[in-house]
């Protein structure tokens, strides 16, 4: 069974011009410091630019679907969220929905998108352990 994170933006204006820049700025700048080549990291596939007359008001959306591997699953989880933060900042004015699954992951002015433990050490050290194959614990 695989679990994803789901993000999207509305609201009624399009995307600037300068904010279609900054957002792949931020796309880019993520990708290069994603951990792992081998796992999906934050993927943008829909949203209005303003140039195909979309109506429904989505500006970004995409989505990222969390590694198997249990060692793997927080540090994308804390990338991806953090990526999704860095895109919220850059697009005032939009409503977000950022969810995993059926569940939806709370903002806060301060912290941003964040799941509780996260960004636990031990707890990702543990979960780390529960692959078979050291080698697959990945890092």
């Amino acid at each position: 069974m695989s679990v994803s994170i789901y993000y999207s933006a509305r609201r009624a204006q399009p995307l600037t011009g300068a904010e279609s820049a900054t957002v792949e700025r931020v796309v880019a700048a993520r990708a290069q410091s994603f951990p792992y080549d081998d796992e999906e990291s934050l993927y943008l596939y829909g949203g209005d630019d303003g140039e195909d007359g979309g109506d429904d008001g989505e500006i970004l959306a995409g989505s990222t679907k969390l590694p198997s591997d249990p060692g793997r699953w927080l540090p994308v989880t804390a990338h991806v969220l953090d990526s999704v933060t860095e895109l919220r900042r850059a697009v005032g004015g939009a409503e977000w929905h950022v969810h995993m699954d059926d569940v939806d992951v709370p903002w806060d002015e301060k912290e941003g998108y964040a799941l509780p433990g996260m960004r636990d050490a031990a707890l990702i050290a543990e979960l780390g352990g529960l692959c078979d194959n050291p080698d697959e614990q990945g890092g």
